[in-house]
């Protein structure tokens, strides 16, 4: 936006000279255009607010708008489905820790404490100080030779394409500062992933970017020369999304440039809809011998896979196949319906897949019950923000957590709802030069790391005050949820949790369980009753 608005202010200061040389009082208009210009320019030229860099002087009623009514539509005043309102707060505690800015808030309490769905961590009377630095969490089993030290928190999954270079050098960046993963999504592994040299996990969608045939299919060759690289770390095969689960990667024609064809192997001419299910597999025993191959193929890297619980018995189906076949992912990634995404059909949004709650209690237990719980790592992903999202997805069974829009925000989106449209204000989201020219990625890719680190440490301040000392010391008790009015009741309590080998007892522990295993088969996904 720089050269037209230096354009136009030279236009209207030069039509302003010239009919002032004819008539004298219109000089006049030069005090009140004088200190615009000004103003412009610095907008321009400054580097730490991308919406007044993209558009000097307009810009700044942004700022104006949202003093006085939050920025926010309606469909972000929503909640997660662990009660915690997703709103202006949250996104304005996202940037108050990658600014480094005032974290604290008066008033106390911003929600309704006795509304149904309210959660919360009791406190200790024995409570510690957090002492050393966050844990760290080990990924790969017996058969990885290359393990993974993980932070407790982790960028989950944004493509490039979907988001600007900028955008993915930045978070990259910020991942190498703060030692922790940035996920590459399913749009391949780009330069601008590898150019930081921030730790990667390479994801391989439906779509097989970057390591497909010219058909579509995967190519190991391609695949191998790209996951060896010392940059990634660990690989991740995604069976499906929380967003749009059962539906495939969307590309809009719109931000497909020259580059992210080359890369993803596809044309620019049309939108890139990535099928609904791998051409690589079609059965869990075909999936984990995929995951094995990929794990060899990368040199030992973990590798694991990513979905959205949908059928329950088809999960329960890759647990039998683990079973039958002593094949075991390093990892699992569990993304809940709620998820983000740059683009997705409203109902694939709102009525597809299960919750991340569910979805991971689900996925914790059917590893319990089959005993494999102990040598697989289960990661959670979905709209976690704050270090207490992170304390009730690691009390509900996971081990680490990803988050995408929590490093969204870290990056300056301010939900414009145009990721779809390539006409991101702040230039996150678009591929237009002149938008991503407002994304400075020097100053965002301190940012990520600065709201990483921050709410690393409120982290740490939060199982302190709860009197405990790691993250796997965490337990369903320690999370509770208003039911009503008078009813409260924990997670342990809500969610009924398996011992180590239930389903492979003779009598499964209930009715559900017994349905549910009855359709799986390591042989296949579906099985119609």
């Amino acid at each position: 936006m720089v050269r037209p608005f230096l354009l136009i202010s030279l236009i209207v200061f030069s039509l302003v000279v010239g009919v002032g040389l004819v008539w004298p009082p219109v000089l006049w208009l030069l005090v009140v255009l004088g200190p615009v210009f000004l103003l412009g320019l610095v907008d321009a030229l400054q580097r730490r607010h991308a919406v007044r860099r993209n558009f000097p002087v307009i810009g700044h009623f942004r700022y104006l708008f949202e003093m006085i009514r939050p920025e926010i539509n309606q469909y972000f005043i929503e909640s997660n489905t662990d009660g915690t309102p997703f709103s202006r707060e949250a996104r304005s505690l996202v940037y108050q820790r990658a600014k480094l800015a005032l974290q604290t808030m008066p008033f106390g309490t911003q929600r309704d404490v006795y509304e149904p769905g309210y959660e919360w961590m009791n406190h200790s009377l024995a409570a510690k100080h957090p002492v050393g630095e966050a844990p760290r969490i080990r990924i790969g089993g017996d058969a990885c030779t290359q393990p993974y030290e993980a932070s407790l928190l982790n960028i989950s999954a944004m493509s490039y394409g979907s988001l600007s270079s900028a955008a993915v050098r930045a978070l990259n960046g910020g991942a190498r500062i703060g030692g922790f993963y940035h996920n590459t999504g399913e749009g391949g592994l780009s330069p601008h992933h590898l150019e930081p040299s921030g730790d990667i996990v390479w994801q391989i969608g439906t779509g097989y970017f970057g390591c497909r045939n010219a058909d579509g299919t995967f190519d190991p060759a391609s695949f191998q020369r790209r996951a060896t690289h010392p940059n990634v770390k660990m690989i991740e095969v995604k069976l499906s999304q929380g967003a749009k689960p059962g539906h495939g990667g969307i590309l809009p024609a719109a931000k497909i440039t020259d580059e992210i064809a080359e890369i993803r192997g596809v044309s620019k001419e049309h939108d890139v809809i990535s099928p609904p299910a791998h051409s690589a597999f079609d059965s869990p025993k075909g999936l984990l011998e995929f995951v094995a191959k990929l794990r060899e193929l990368s040199g030992g890297k973990p590798t694991g896979f990513k979905l959205c619980v949908g059928h329950p018995s088809e999960f329960l189906s890759i647990c039998m196949a683990m079973r039958e076949t002593g094949i075991l992912p390093d990892f699992i990634t569990v993304d809940g319906g709620e998820g983000g995404t740059g683009a997705a059909p409203l109902e694939f949004s709102n009525s597809m897949g299960a919750p991340l709650t569910e979805g991971l209690v689900f996925v914790h237990n059917a590893l319990v019950g089959f005993d494999l719980r102990s040598k697989i790592r289960v990661i959670a992903s979905g709209k976690i923000i704050t270090a207490f999202n992170m304390a009730a997805r690691i009390a509900a069974g996971a081990d680490i957590c990803n988050s995408a829009r929590g490093f969204m925000f870290s990056l300056g989106c301010i939900q414009a709802r145009r990721c779809n449209s390539n006409h991101c204000p702040v230039g996150v989201a678009t591929q237009k030069p002149s938008l991503v020219r407002g994304l400075d990625v020097t100053d965002k890719t301190q940012r990520v790391a600065n709201y990483h680190r921050e709410t690393m440490d409120a982290f740490l301040e939060l199982l302190g005050a709860a009197g405990l000392s790691h993250s796997d010391e965490l337990r369903p008790m320690h999370i509770y949820r208003r039911i009503n009015e008078t009813r409260i009741e924990t997670y342990a309590q809500i969610y009924r949790y398996l011992n180590p080998g239930d389903l492979l007892a003779s009598t499964p522990p209930g009715r559900h369980w017994e349905d549910w295993l009855s359709h799986a088969s390591a042989d296949r996904f579906m099985r119609v009753a």
